[in-house]
């Protein structure tokens, strides 16, 4: 399984390439970044991290409902060239930015007291009860280091537990991005990933502990958070696990396994297929997910949470008291799913998804037609909850801020639903056409799939309102400009888009989209391929070792 192999660790920069792609001059790139962190710090790098952006093509916020989803590495991705110092205080991290605009940052962690909770053990509240790593990280204002810091604090829980009174090496970095940052291309997942990959590297644990992708993954979710976005996993499982010329479909129930799937394209056997190609292409329009996060993506991760509930409530579906079902949760529970599986039956996930995507209409409120407000109130929620203000307030919203006046469960479940029959729809179009090429006739495989990611925008336009007026006209433009599909990808207000397009006609294709979305005017050259590019799906992270 491709959450269970190691990560791989290079000494050879030729089989670093052959697994990147084509797009960028990746040799060139790589040497410069090593030049100029010898330039800076006085010593060659000991290693070099890399961790690639990512393109949803097909699931989008659902991971965190526990749903299947359908990402690629893109070629894009964060490089940091990293090595021990000796002449610091242990722990202490320079980290720098070849990025100009990204000011150099100190830092070190420090051990802090924590205290015991109320009713743990009689512990009073403000009782001190051990010490724990702490680096400051500011979500309010997050700046650049954050995701740094977010990395760094994975290593330290993991690796240096505090009654060892043992502490990372100080440590140089330096990085260089060329994921365009709040895109939708997970720009802050492959920060903090490739930031945990280089303190693992430096610190030896990499080929010591030798922790698994799938590790990885897990240990790069709980990062972060630590800098406010409650992230399902597909970001840092893409940017980890995916294989160059494959997608990846991310299931995360009833525990994290991810499958390689070939993208339809010619074959060795069968050069001759069609070929199309993605195109990301940037709203431009930032989306910040630390700072929108209490009204966008946080808020539609309590309403998916509340929906949950909701409609276990009324499926008569036994729930904890305390527990935070997922709506995969209940379909799991109400569809009466083995748990004690190891994968999940991907033909009794699809009748349970077209079942739910009926049952969910009991989340619509009494009389409410389309065109009506569907949300409901605060208080109407807990009421449906049957868990009472303190209690319900205490399990969903103590941990997370959020805003609104209404809530939108019946929307969202509806989403999370249809779009996880979508993406078990998209990967049997792309293991059929694996198995037998002449399957789909010319380009129909291409139309099949486009027409999954127009509707997959249409629900996220409509049920899970993430998409935003520029990339709605973006996708508009796209399919006018010859796109097979068109969808947002990401988290949605604002970032990029991604299109499925003849590879033949992407150079045209991009030129309309030029032409017709007006903050694309007047852009050339690099300026233009910075927001607007193809890109073949690429291989996860890596890591290569300078040796004597």
């Amino acid at each position: 399984m491709a959450a269970s192999l190691p990560i791989h660790v290079y000494t050879n920069l030729e089989d670093v390439y052959q697994n990147l792609g084509t797009s960028l001059k990746h040799a060139e790139r790589w040497d410069n970044l090593a030049r100029t962190f010898k330039a800076r710090f006085g010593r060659t790098p000991a290693y070099i991290t890399r961790a690639p952006g990512r393109v949803n093509l097909k699931g989008e916020h659902i991971d965190y409902s526990l749903f299947g989803v359908f990402p690629c590495a893109i070629e894009r991705d964060i490089l940091i060239a990293c090595a021990p110092a000796s002449d610091r205080t242990p722990g202490s991290v320079v980290v720098e930015n070849l990025h100009k605009k990204y000011k150099p940052q100190i830092f070190a962690p420090v051990r802090k007291p924590t205290f015991g909770a109320v009713g743990e053990e009689g512990v009073p509240k403000d009782a001190v009860q051990l010490q724990a790593w702490h680096l400051d990280i500011n979500t309010a204002e997050l700046g650049w280091e954050g995701y740094v810091k977010a990395g760094y604090y994975g290593v330290l829980n993991h690796y240096f537990p505090l009654e060892l009174d043992s502490y990372p090496v100080p440590v140089d970095l330096l990085v260089d991005g060329t994921v365009p940052a709040g895109s939708g291309l997970s720009s802050s997942a492959a920060m903090v990933v490739s930031s945990t990959l280089a303190f693992l590297a430096v610190n030896s644990i990499l080929e010591d502990a030798t922790p698994t992708k799938g590790a990885l993954v897990e240990m790069a979710v709980e990062n972060e958070k630590r800098v406010g976005v409650n992230s399902g996993g597909m970001d840092q499982a893409a940017s980890v696990i995916s294989l160059a010329g494959s997608a990846l479909y991310v299931s995360f129930f009833p525990k994290l396994c991810a499958e390689p799937i070939p993208l339809p394209g010619p074959q060795p056997d069968s050069p001759d297929l069609p070929s199309a190609i993605f195109v990301c292409a940037n709203s431009l329009v930032v989306s910040d997910k630390a700072v929108h996060a209490k009204y966008q993506y946080n808020l539609r991760v309590v309403e998916s949470l509340g929906a949950a509930r909701v409609l276990a409530v009324r499926l008569g579906v036994e729930v904890g008291t305390r527990e935070k079902i997922t709506l995969r949760g209940v379909m799991a529970r109400f569809m009466n799913e083995p748990l004690d599986h190891i994968d999940e039956d991907v033909r009794k996930v699809k009748d349970g998804l077209k079942r739910m995507v009926k049952e969910v209409e009991c989340l619509r409120p009494d009389g409410a037609e389309d065109g009506d407000q569907l949300g409901v109130t605060l208080e109407t929620m807990i009421e449906w909850s049957g868990m009472g203000d303190e209690l319900f307030k205490d399990v969903y919203l103590s941990w997370v801020e959020v805003e609104a006046t209404h809530f939108q469960l019946y929307k969202r479940a509806m989403h999370c639903y249809t779009e996880a029959l979508r993406v078990l729809k998209f990967r049997d179009v792309c293991l059929t056409i694996a198995s037998s090429p002449t399957t789909y006739q010319g380009m129909s495989a291409f139309e099949a799939l486009g027409v999954l990611m127009n509707e997959s925008q249409e629900s996220c336009a409509q049920f899970y309102e993430c998409t935003g007026p520029e990339v709605d006209e973006l996708t508009k433009l796209a399919l006018e400009a010859g796109a097979y599909g068109s969808r947002v990808t990401g988290a949605g207000w604002g970032g990029c888009i991604v299109s499925l397009v003849d590879e033949s006609q992407v150079d045209s294709f991009i030129a309309r989209m030029k032409e017709g979305y007006g903050p694309y005017h007047g852009l050339e050259g690099e300026a233009l391929q910075e927001v607007i590019f193809a890109t073949k799906p690429s291989s996860g992270v890596c890591v290569y070792k300078f040796t004597e």
